[in-house]
Order: structure tokens, then C-alpha cells, then sequence
């Protein structure tokens, strides 16, 4: 049985590294599927015509794994922007700032559109 799907996010320094961790792991778990298929779509071409029809497959698992690539930086940068503001704010708390809490709503909307099951999930911060 799945785990349930969150509708309200308490970001907190905990959590918010929790879910850059889910979100780090899915786009692993992506580029790894999307290179799988990629590799034996190649291993079926045979002849040149086979390309026609094996190109568009292969086109769309590359648009995925750049995806994948894409969240990863975009990961890295807000786990960077996270430890810098917690060094500055060490002495304050762990409050996340705005332009943290953005950067995390546009990767679970990003996220969001790319998986095209969870398109009625809305994300409440």
C-alpha cells in the first residue's frame, strides 16, 4: 500500500531537507528508468530504418533525464541557499526564509506537472 500523498507541509529545517531527499531520490529513480529504456531501445537498432522508429522513444527518455539533471541543480542550490541561511541564523533558529519556501513550492509544482498522476495533488506551505 503507497504511503498517502501530503497536502499541507510544515517546513521546518527537518523537513525541508526530508523532502529535498524524496525529491533527490525520485529524479534518481527517473534518470535511471529513462537510461534503462534508452540503452535497449539502442540494443533493438539493427539497420538504419530502425532508428525512425526507435528515435522518437529515445528523444523522450532523454527530455527525462534532463529533467532529472535540472531538479538535481536546482536541489543542490536551494540545499546551498538552506546551509547558508542556517549559518547565518544560527543563533536565531531555523526559520526558512521566503526565497527558500518559493524555490521548494516551484520544485513540487515542477514536480507536480512532470508526473502526470498527481496533477489534482495541490501542496499547501
Amino acid at each position: 500500500m503507497p504511503r498517502p500523498k501530503r497536502k499541507q507541509i510544515k517546513l521546518t529545517h527537518e523537513s525541508a531537507v526530508s523532502l529535498m531527499q524524496e525529491i533527490y531520490n525520485e529524479c534518481v529513480e527517473q534518470r535511471t528508468t529513462a537510461i534503462r529504456i534508452q540503452n535497449k531501445m539502442i540494443g533493438f537498432m539493427h539497420e538504419a530504418a530502425d532508428m525512425a522508429l526507435i528515435g522518437p522513444v529515445l528523444k523522450e527518455q532523454q527530455k527525462i533525464i534532463d529533467s532529472s539533471i535540472d531538479k538535481k541543480l536546482q536541489l543542490s542550490k536551494l540545499l546551498a541557499t538552506i546551509v547558508s541561511k542556517n549559518l547565518e541564523n544560527s543563533q536565531m533558529g531555523t526559520i526558512l526564509g521566503e526565497d527558500i519556501k518559493e524555490s521548494i513550492n516551484e520544485l513540487l509544482h515542477k514536480s507536480a506537472e512532470d508526473d502526470s498522476n498527481d496533477t489534482n495533488i495541490k501542496y499547501k506551505m
